[in-house]
C-alpha cells in the first residue's frame, strides 16, 4: 500500500543556519518533505536553495505572495485553487489547495474543485473537524474518495483540522499523498497534527494486507490522554499506533465513538480513564483500555496488572496514595490481593508531613499542594520518563525518596493490554 510522504514545516522562529538544522535533524528522524510558508517567514529570512538540497522544499502561499526564489527551488508550489492556475511553474509543480473556514458536506466541497488543473498538479482540501461523530468522520472520506475518482487518487490529500482531529488525519492519511505532522515541541503548524515519529513508525510497519474503505477489520491502535508525548505506547504495540493528544475538556466520549469502524481498541490514560468507564457502562470506577466488539466498546483496567506489580515491589503491609483517580482505581481493587491496608489523600487533606511508604498518582502536568511535605517516607512513583524524573526531583525536594516503578507498571499493563486488543472484532 502506498504510504503518505511525510511533510514538516518550518518553525516561523527558526533563520539561517537554525533553518538548515532543523530540516536536516527532521530528515534524519523520517521526514521527506519542508515546508515553508509566505505568512511564517519573510522571503530575505530562507535559504530555498540550500533548504531544498537537504530535502524535497514545499512552499506554500499564505496571504504574502511567493518570492520568485522560492518557486524556483521548490519541488512543489502551494497556491489557492482560486489562483492555482496562475503559476508561472514547471508542469506538475503545483500543489493547488483551498483551506474551507467551516466543515463541509461532500457535495460542497466537490463544488470548489469545479476547476480545471493544470496536469500532475496535486490537489490538498482542508476542513475543520467540527463537532466530532461517525457521520462527520464519514464525510470526510466520501470527500477523499470523490476527489481522487475526480483527479487520480494518487494526487489528494484531504486533511481534517481541530483540537481531537489527530485520529481523523490518522485515518485520512492511508489514502493521502501527503502527510503534514509535527516533529514534536511546543510548536505545531496546525491543531490536530499528529508526531513525525509515529507516522514514520507506522510506515515502516505497514499493514499486511490491503484495507477497505475506512479501516477494515484490522483497524488501528492508539493511546487517549492529555500532555502525552512522553509516551512509549507506540514503541511496544503492535502498528498504526497513534498518540491521540487531546485536551481535558475534549469530548472523548464522542471521539472514541466516531472512531470505532477505523480502531481495534484504545490504551487510556489520564484523564479519561473515569470519563470513559462510564460511558462504556464499566462495572470499574476506571478503565485503561478499550476493545471493540462490532458496534460498541468493551473496556477493561489492565492497571490492576501495573498496580500488583508496584504494591509488590514496594512491598508494605499499610501505605498512603497521594490522588484519588484512574491509577488509584487499580490500586484499590489490588491492594487486599497483596495484604496491603491503604490510606487515599486528596490534595487538600494533607497538612503534616507524611511518613512511612506511599504511591505518586498525579499526573506531572498536576501541581502538589504547597503543605505537602516528607519525612522519611518512600515514594513510589508510577509515571516514567520525563514526567517521572521531575516528579522525583520534587520528591526529594519535599524531603521524600522516590522509588521509579512507572515501567514496571507500564509493561505489566501493557501485556494485558496487547492480549485483549488481538481479541477485536
Amino acid at each position: 500500500m502506498r504510504t503518505a510522504r511525510r511533510v514538516v514545516t518550518l518553525p516561523p522562529t527558526l533563520r539561517g543556519p537554525e533553518a538548515l538544522r532543523f530540516a536536516t535533524e527532521a530528515r534524519s528522524r523520517g521526514a521527506e518533505v519542508l515546508e515553508v510558508r509566505t505568512d511564517l517567514h519573510p522571503a530575505e529570512a530562507v535559504d530555498a536553495a540550500a533548504l531544498a538540497g537537504v530535502m524535497e522544499l514545499l512552499v506554500s502561499e499564505r496571504g504574502t505572495p511567493l518570492p520568485p526564489a522560492w518557486v524556483a527551488a521548490a519541488r512543489w508550489v502551494d497556491r489557492d485553487v482560486v489562483h492555482a492556475g496562475e503559476l508561472a511553474a514547471p508542469p506538475g509543480k503545483l500543489l493547488a489547495s483551498h483551506h474551507a473556514e467551516r466543515p463541509l458536506s461532500t457535495d460542497e466541497a466537490l463544488r470548489l474543485w469545479d476547476v480545471t488543473l493544470p496536469e500532475g498538479s496535486l490537489v490538498k482540501h482542508v476542513e475543520p473537524l467540527g463537532e466530532v461523530s461517525r457521520a462527520r468522520v464519514d464525510a470526510l472520506l466520501e470527500t477523499q474518495a470523490r476527489l481522487g475518482a475526480r483527479f487520480g487518487a494518487e494526487r489528494v490529500t484531504v486533511l481534517a483540522m481541530g483540537p481531537v482531529a489527530l485520529p481523523v488525519r490518522a485515518v485520512l492519511a492511508r489514502r493521502n499523498v501527503l502527510d503534514y505532522v509535527a516533529v514534536g515541541g511546543d510548536w505545531k503548524a496546525a491543531p490536530g497534527q499528529r508526531l513525525l515519529a509515529d507516522a514514520f513508525r507506522e510506515a515502516r510497519s505497514p499493514h499486511p494486507v490491503p484495507l477497505p474503505r475506512g479501516e477494515g477489520m484490522g483497524g488501528r491502535l492508539g493511546i487517549l490522554g492529555t500532555a502525552i508525548a512522553h509516551s512509549r505506547s507506540p514503541r511496544i504495540h503492535l502498528q498504526p499506533f497513534d498518540r491521540i493528544d487531546i485536551p481535558e475538556d475534549a469530548p472523548v466520549e464522542a471521539l472514541v465513538d466516531a472512531l470505532l469502524p477505523h480502531y481495534r481498541g484504545f490504551a487510556v490514560t489520564s484523564p479519561f480513564k473515569i470519563r470513559l468507564a462510564r460511558h462504556t457502562g464499566s462495572s470499574l470506577d476506571a478503565i485503561n483500555t478499550l476493545v471493540r466488539r462490532r458496534d460498541r466498546w468493551e473496556s477493561f483496567n489492565t492497571d490492576t496488572e501495573g498496580a500488583r506489580t508496584v504494591l509488590e515491589r514496594l512491598g508494605a503491609r499499610k501505605a498512603f496514595v497521594l490522588g484519588d483517580g484512574g491509577a488509584s482505581a487499580a490500586i484499590r481493587v489490588v491492594a487486599p490481593e497483596v495484604g496491603c491496608q491503604l490510606r487515599f489523600l486528596r490534595r487538600a487533606e494533607i497538612s503534616a508531613p507524611l511518613t512511612g511508604p506511599g504511591i505518586w498518582t498525579w499526573p506531572d502536568r498536576v501541581t502538589p499542594p504547597d503543605s505537602l511535605r516528607f519525612e522519611g517516607a518512600r515514594i513510589a512513583v508510577i509515571a516514567y520518563g520525563a514526567p517521572a524524573r521531575r516528579i522525583a526531583t520534587e520528591i526529594i525536594r519535599r524531603g521524600g525518596s522516590p522509588l521509579l516503578l512507572g515501567a514496571a507498571w507500564f509493561i505489566a499493563q501493557a501485556r494485558r493490554q496487547r492480549a485483549l486488543w488481538e481479541t477485536a472484532t
